[in-house]
């Protein structure tokens, strides 16, 4: 008797949490089902814990959730493919609660269960399961019903695909709003399952009824089946069915489905082929990019790249670079801001000829090696260049001087990508002053997107210009107001040294750093004792100890307690770079006298550092 009361006591347990009126319990409950599952085996759990489930009327939706999402991986506790279909009654359930979350994870849990079903059982549990939902009278089984047609319609028998196909139409056609719109985000997936001849006839049919739907939240979803759509229909199917109906859409009288049309407008050039997206998808595009609303103005300008890399460019400059110019200056600063986003991608696409370019660039080379022929497509090849530089370079101009800070800190954040287009001397001479401007802006997160973007610069502009012009700027940062910006300007000494070498730091920044050490503001002191933490592995040994090593063991008799103990921390980063003998004679008594600090803090960081200083001598 005692044996059976102790197989009992797991599910007794169970039963007794999942109706505590403390939600806590019921959903820690709800999350060890696998382990109860576990302790019961496989048949008691067949029979005794699911069914226990599915009468589970607990009203709370983090449970019911958490039911939803367990239940999608509880195959293996059942036993197997073989009898999964024991899961379905009480994920059915859930699927007609109130709460969408709840409904959406039961959904998925059913799809996850119906991937791994045996045909047959398929046929016998999952797709009458379907019908019972498409068929359910309060609208949530309806609603959940759409998410699993694809599942159910291959493994069914031709009279059953009929009867589901129909009954899918008729889901597209409820009276209730919320069953449309299910119905039509999930048309892609249910026709990537249906055959070709159907896909033509009904599918085809249900999506232009969906198209025309008198709600424009059914309406913005169909949008999104015009992609999934077009790449299952050959390019002339698209373009009689699909392309209509992108066209129109783009003209909607609702701002949300001309929206929905802007983000998805790129992913229909490829299925409908280049000549219809030259004589319809631009015009409509370009419509967008005009739109009365500002928010289908920010989702098309957040797609220009995109699409000017499907367009060859000549028509990109033509057809879309002058509205590109009237979006820099557009009244709202968020259509700026996605603007200044994407726009610097335009230059690789729109100047990619360069390269080819700088190989024929003497006329003597054409005469000796070309055609006429040839000599106009390099000539074509040089005005993309051009093209380029006069018309996107002002763009990024007026766009770096933009009030807004998010506007030129998206634009600051890409200046990499144009680099390599328009040329360092144009860049020396049009850019760069923008963004020395730029490392004074007021507001903080600008200067220090700029710090970021300083060593990429470097490397571009070489030793001798970054000295002319930048050098200066990086020492100014150190000694910013804002901490953020003190941070990343010992990090950006520290990788300047690394691009340029041990050589020039020792000329150029070591000097300038080490005079900051006498700041009268303990803040700033810190920062260079951060800063010369950072430059010593790079700057090696020998200048380590004769030039930073005496200033760091000069700032430990700081009057400050926190410049101590930072001194405390910098001598423990240097310990590994030096020699033992400077260890000894010079880091070690440093640390010692630090120990003796009257401040706690002084005391336990030097403690460290000789802890520290130990372990490296033990392994030498």
């Amino acid at each position: 008797m005692a044996m059976v009361d102790e197989t009992l006591y797991p599910i007794a347990v169970l039963i007794d949490e999942l109706k505590n009126e403390d939600i806590k319990l019921r959903l820690n409950s709800i999350r060890r089902i696998s382990t109860i599952a576990r302790a019961l085996g496989e048949e008691r759990t067949r029979k005794e814990l699911i069914p226990f489930l599915s009468e589970n009327n607990d009203d709370d939706d983090e449970v019911l959730l958490a039911m939803a999402e367990e239940l999608g991986v509880f195959i293996p506790y059942v036993g197997g493919v073989d009898h999964a279909n024991v899961l379905l009654p009480p994920l059915e359930t859930l699927c007609t609660v109130e709460e969408t979350c709840v409904r959406d994870k039961a959904v998925d849990s059913l799809c996850k269960i119906g991937g791994q079903m045996r045909e047959k059982d398929l046929v016998e549990y999952f797709i009458p399961l379907v019908k019972r939902l498409a068929a359910g009278e309060w609208f949530t089984a309806r609603v959940s019903s759409c998410g699993l047609f694809h599942i159910a319609y291959p493994s069914a028998p031709e009279t059953l695909k009929t009867e589901l196909r129909t009954t899918y139409s008729q889901l597209c056609q409820d009276d209730m709003p919320m069953v449309r719109r299910s119905a039509a985000t999930n048309l892609g997936k249910f026709a990537g399952t249906v055959e070709d001849v159907h896909l033509k006839a009904d599918i085809m049919s249900i999506f232009e009824d969906l198209t025309q739907d008198d709600q424009d939240s059914v309406r913005l979803l169909a949008v999104e089946g015009c992609a999934a759509l077009g790449k299952l229909l050959e390019p002339q199917e698209c373009v009689a069915h699909i392309l209509p109906v992108i066209v129109n859409f783009s003209q909607d009288k609702s701002w949300r489905v001309r929206y929905m049309v802007a983000n998805q407008l790129y992913e229909l050039c490829e299925a409908v082929g280049p000549e219809a997206t030259r004589s319809d998808l631009v015009p409509a595009y370009v419509r967008l990019l005009r739109d009365n609303e500002a928010e289908v103005r920010i989702a098309a300008a957040g797609k220009v790249t995109k699409f000017c890399r499907i367009l060859n460019p000549e028509l990109a400059i033509q057809q879309i670079l002058p509205f590109v110019k009237d979006l820099s200056t557009d009244s709202s600063q968020h259509v700026r801001s996605a603007l200044a986003s994407v726009i610097m991608g335009m230059a690789p696409v729109l100047g990619k000829a360069r390269k080819f370019w700088g190989l024929f660039n003497s006329d003597s080379y054409f005469e000796a090696n070309f055609s006429p022929s040839h000599y106009m497509i390099v000539t074509f090849f040089w005005w993309l260049q051009d093209a380029t530089i006069e018309q996107l370079l002002p763009i990024f101009l007026s766009l770096l001087k933009d009030e807004f800070p998010d506007v030129r800190l998206n634009i600051i954040s890409k200046l990499d990508q144009v680099n390599q287009v328009i040329g360092i001397d144009l860049l020396s001479q049009s850019l760069l002053p923008a963004i020395v401007e730029l490392a004074e802006d007021r507001h903080w997160r600008v200067r220090l997107a700029i710090i970021e973007y300083i060593p990429l610069l470097a490397s571009q502009l070489g030793v001798g210009f970054f000295d002319d012009k930048l050098g200066s700027l990086c020492m100014q940062w150190l000694n910013d107001k804002v901490y953020s910006i003190r941070d990343a300007a010992a990090n950006n000494v520290k990788r300047l040294a690394e691009e340029f070498g041990p050589e020039w730091a020792m000329q150029h920044i070591v000097p300038q750093v080490l005079e900051m050490i006498s700041n009268p503001h303990y803040l700033y002191r810190m920062t260079i004792l951060h800063a010369i933490s950072l430059l010593a592995p790079v700057l090696g040994s020998e200048i380590t100890c004769s030039k930073l090593l005496p200033v760091v063991v000069t700032a430990s008799k700081d009057r400050v307690p926190n410049i101590k103990f930072n001194v405390a921390k910098v001598l423990q980063s240097i310990i590994p770079i030096v020699d033992q003998s400077v260890v000894e004679k010079t880091i070690r008594p440093c640390l010692v006298e630090l120990s003796e600090d009257p401040d706690v803090d002084v005391r336990s960081f030097a403690s460290q550092a000789l802890q520290s200083s130990e372990q490296v001598m033990m392994t030498s």
